[in-house]
């Protein structure tokens, strides 16, 4: 049978309880800046209690297959990644539209580098509002040629570890890191996401300040979208930091994130113990998105091998286990077939 909520699952009181405070309102108007988010389908936070939903794929490693060069990238910065909605927005488009077409429910926005801090490394950090903004309304015009589908505004690192001594690494202010976020989200919530997700976190002080900072935003404003908080586990199921999953999940579920979710690093092989935790712990609606296996490295260039199938019946694994286990998708090393094939996976547990 399809997977849902049935009886008294310890996190159904939870969804419900956030659907009846009415956080997310199903249109967001701002005549200045902000676009309206659809008003004819579900909201993405009732849409998660009602099935399983499909994350994309990753994005990087689609963008390579277009071979860009050092023109192709805002001011010739190569690697540059999120600037080619600037300069190449109908690769960014078509890599969208791929996913949405191989079945993914949700298409998260090529945003993963561009909180403040990492914009000034492209001079583009006093436009991180309006940038984040462009990338957003980008994706937001390939959802509404879709029915009843979403965005996601992903927000990455900021490449500082603020748990860190490091006289490097543990340099910026938790201030200046919050801030960061915050302008992050303004641009993605007024170019009309439906949920803002903050991934491959390997600093749980630094995912606070994510949250943090996304919250103040929202409270300023008096818009709201669901949170989703992701980190990035080692083999051994800890954050770079070594942060275990069970301290992660305790610091970030009393925050009022609408999901926990573990993303890239490794493949749903080593995910295995700590997605047991959390389905057998958590309160929350739970995101498993991990890199087609373990990279291997093939003259000096990071490789994933695990097929799409394979990946599938992996998921599929985690499903039937778990029935907290609400979004699943693909990091580093997935594509189209990889997506195709969990759809093709969903879609026949629906008919169980």
């Amino acid at each position: 049978m399809h997977c849902q909520f049935l009886g008294r699952h310890p996190f159904h009181g939870y969804i419900e309880a956030v659907k009846r405070q009415g956080d997310y309102p199903q249109g967001i108007k701002d005549a200045s800046n902000a676009i309206d988010i659809m008003t004819d389908q579900t909201p993405l936070i009732d849409a998660l209690a009602d099935r399983v939903l499909l994350f994309d794929g990753g994005m990087g490693t689609r963008i390579q297959e277009y071979d860009p060069g050092q023109d192709d990238f805002p001011n010739r910065k190569a690697g540059f990644n999120d600037g080619l909605v600037l300069t190449r927005p109908e690769w960014i488009k078509e890599i969208h539209r791929s996913y949405f077409e191989a079945g993914s429910d949700c298409i998260e926005t090529n945003s993963f580098g561009s909180n403040k801090i990492k914009l000034e490394e492209y001079g583009f950090g006093d436009h991180t509002v309006s940038f984040n903004r462009k990338v957003a309304r980008l994706a937001c015009e390939v959802r509404d040629t879709f029915d009843n589908r979403y965005v996601v505004g992903t927000m990455g690192p900021t490449g500082y570890l603020p748990s860190s001594n490091d006289p490097d690494l543990g340099q910026k202010s938790l201030d200046d890191i919050s801030r960061a976020y915050e302008l992050q989200a303004e641009g993605l919530i007024t170019g009309g996401v439906d949920a803002i997700l903050i991934e491959t976190s390997q600093d749980i002080l630094e995912v606070k300040l994510a949250i943090e900072g996304t919250k103040k935003y929202m409270s300023d404003s008096g818009r709201s979208v669901p949170i989703i908080a992701n980190v990035t586990l080692d083999k051994y199921g800890k954050m770079l930091m070594g942060t275990p999953v069970h301290a992660a999940y305790t610091t970030v579920s009393g925050m009022d994130v609408d999901v926990f979710g573990l993303n890239c690093s490794t493949g749903p092989q080593e995910m295995i113990s700590s997605v047991k935790w959390l389905g057998e712990e958590s309160d929350h609606p739970i995101l498993v998105v991990p890199n087609a296996g373990m990279p291997e490295n093939e003259d000096g260039k990071a490789v994933y091998t695990l097929q799409p199938d394979a990946m599938a019946k992996a998921m599929n694994g985690f499903l039937s286990k778990y029935d907290n286990v609400r979004i699943i998708g693909g990091c580093c090393g997935t594509n189209t077939e990889h997506i195709r094939a969990m759809r093709q996976m969903l879609d026949s547990r629906a008919h169980l």
